[in-house]
């Protein structure tokens, strides 16, 4: 019994002697408080009587069991079709809408940047993805300044009415179809980097083989180019369709105006309303398909794993002769990028120095809402502008304070579960770790803002209810993620015997960490601080339940200035927000050589 023990002893000791497990077992107590309980949380809150509308309408005690959340939801009647059925059904158009036409989109501009002798090649392909970089809400801000008109939308003109005199339909405006454009927009970069990367290694001797055979072009794409890509063209295709099923923003800018709901805005609507259960169940629907979506990716991609596409044969490929369309073709993709890359901020610069909407003559223009003081409004009720403006500086301030505590926090914790996951790869839980990490990955913005309003509406943490801790903790974790997946890729990368030479040596592990593993993955390290900044300066779903006002943040002062009629000011902080993005980006680029185009164009 005493040798026993004496072997537990020794194993416990020899355990807790590598820093690595010591690491892994504080990340699994942490990754579960923060990820799992409060998902527990949130299930529990499906069955519960809350506060406010549901006591009054049930009659029954706060906290008490019940079934009605789900009898409501989910039944025949009026109700479930106004909540549940329309919404989940408009959901579902819409993302699969975006998914094909994301997928025909990039993946045309990726074929002709890479099969073919088209002119300009780098400058599409740069330019291409920037509407990806921009937050997607600022793609639907734009559509409704572009095809505003008289007609829709409270009256106000967009740039097509007041210069050709088009007034567009209002299904064109708002709706399920520039929803389904905007999303696509959006997302086509995504499936052009995918489709792309694949189109660029793609072993070229079945194409060669063909062409000696005179096959036609187009008979060579339809048999044998399509099915060498088609693993990346349904991976792409679930992937845009998990994130536009579960976007709030672009349906909120597009739908509100006509009462045009999906999942993720009659979510919020009926939170706000004081029917949390039933939200909370909507959130569950949410996270379950994008579990299920990740899966059924997962589960492809492994089906498909022995389906060769690079080989170590002719690796040349002979390029498509475009011909005399080779100058029209550049041309109008040319003209197609500039327009999604450039057009979105002459729009936010322009609305945002006009007086009255639809006007853009010069005398129309004005200064007011960047540099006007609140007493030099020209009509009562105006506010001052964005740049003189303390609210909008306080908001920036805590939005700026927010991406860098985030980042910091984010950064430092994935390198550190990379580090410790890579050191004892193969254990179970070193699996679990790494599992639990991505897991937030799975959940939409949206539906895990609500998981964590579940824990702060309870008795034991109502103290976090609205505070700047509770926005800290939910972004770190939702955006943790990326880091821990670059931690992990990063630190694989370094041969444990760089660090076992120094470990012989008597170097202590902390130093180890600074002196040798954080230079040598300098690149990666710093791409783990920086895109969690880039994602919480352009976030807005995800904070929306959570933020105790609405210009708390500046992206949610965005919401702000639009609902109540400032659009001038809501397209100036718009512009702002964008501008700080590309700035980040572009720092984030010079600092670790990254390029999101690299190896597809030019």
């Amino acid at each position: 019994m005493g040798n026993k023990k004496g072997q537990l002893s020794h194993r416990l000791r020899a355990f807790c002697s590598k820093p690595s497990n010591l690491l892994l077992v504080l990340f699994f107590v942490v990754l579960f408080c923060l990820s799992v309980l409060p998902l527990l949380t949130m299930l529990s809150n499906m069955f519960t009587v809350h506060i406010g509308t549901e006591k009054r309408l049930l009659g029954l005690d706060v906290g008490a069991f019940t079934w009605n959340h789900f009898q409501r939801l989910f039944s025949v009647s009026e109700w479930s079709k106004v909540n549940f059925w329309v919404p989940l059904k408009n959901s579902l158009i819409m993302a699969s809408g975006a998914g094909i036409l994301g997928i025909i989109i990039g993946g045309v501009v990726a074929w002709f940047v890479t099969r073919s002798n088209m002119k300009y090649k780098k400058f599409i392909s740069s330019v291409f993805l920037f509407p990806y970089m921009m937050p997607a809400w600022t793609l639907a801000l734009f559509w409704v300044n572009l095809f505003q008109n008289s007609k829709v939308g409270g009256g106000n003109v967009g740039m097509v009415e007041s210069i050709f005199g088009i007034c567009m339909p209002e299904w064109f405006v708002f709706g399920l179809f520039p929803m389904i454009i905007v999303i696509a927009l959006h997302y086509s970069p995504f499936a052009y980097l995918l489709i792309g990367g694949i189109l660029k290694n793609m072993d070229a001797t079945l194409e060669e083989s063909a062409t000696i055979l005179k096959a036609s072009r187009w008979k060579i794409i339809r048999r044998i180019t399509l099915p060498m890509v088609m693993p990346a063209v349904l991976s792409t295709f679930l992937l845009i369709f998990s994130s536009g099923f579960s976007s709030y923003t672009v349906p909120v800018f597009l739908g509100s105006s006509v009462k045009m709901f999906t999942l993720s805005t009659k979510m919020r609507a009926l939170i706000n309303a004081g029917y949390e259960g039933q939200g909370y169940i909507i959130a569950f629907v949410s996270i379950a398909l994008g579990c299920f979506i990740l899966g059924l990716n997962q589960w492809f991609t492994g089906k498909r794993k022995s389906y060769t596409t690079v080989t170590g044969k002719s690796g040349q490929v002979s390029l498509v002769n475009l011909k005399k369309a080779n100058t029209p073709i550049s041309i109008f993709l040319c003209v197609y990028v500039l327009f999604f890359a450039i057009m979105p901020l002459v729009s936010f610069a322009l609305e945002s120095v006009i007086r009255q909407p639809g006007n853009y003559s010069l005398s129309n223009m004005t200064l007011h809402f960047w540099m006007g003081t609140e007493y030099s409004a020209y009509e009562t009720g105006m506010i001052a502008g964005i740049l003189r403006n303390p609210t909008m500086w306080q908001a920036l301030g805590r939005q700026v304070l927010l991406a860098l505590v985030v980042g910091l926090i984010v950064g430092t914790c994935g390198i550190l579960i990379g580090y410790s996951c890579a050191r004892t790869r193969g254990s179970k839980l070193s699996h679990i770790v790494e599992s639990m990490a991505f897991f937030p990955y799975l959940m939409p913005a949206m539906a895990f803002g609500t998981i964590y309003l579940a824990v702060a509406t309870t008795e034991q943490f109502k103290f976090l209810f609205g505070t700047f801790a509770l926005l800290i903790l939910v972004a770190a974790v939702k955006f943790l993620p990326f880091a821990s997946r670059s931690g992990i890729n990063s630190m694989l990368q370094v041969s444990p015997e760089i660090e076992e030479a120094a470990m012989v040596v008597g170097v202590p592990w902390w130093k180890r960490m600074v002196k040798i593993l954080f230079p040598i993955q300098k690149s990666s390290i710093l791409s783990g601080y920086l895109l969690p900044v880039i994602s919480v300066m352009r976030e807005v779903a995800l904070f929306t339940l959570l933020v105790p006002k609405p210009r708390y943040l500046l992206t949610t002062m965005l919401f702000s200035f639009n609902e109540t009629g400032y659009s001038q000011y809501g397209s100036a902080v718009t512009l702002l927000i964008v501008l700080i993005v590309i700035l980040i980006n572009t720092l984030t680029n010079k600092l670790t050589g990254a390029s999101l185009d690299k190896g597809i164009g030019g």
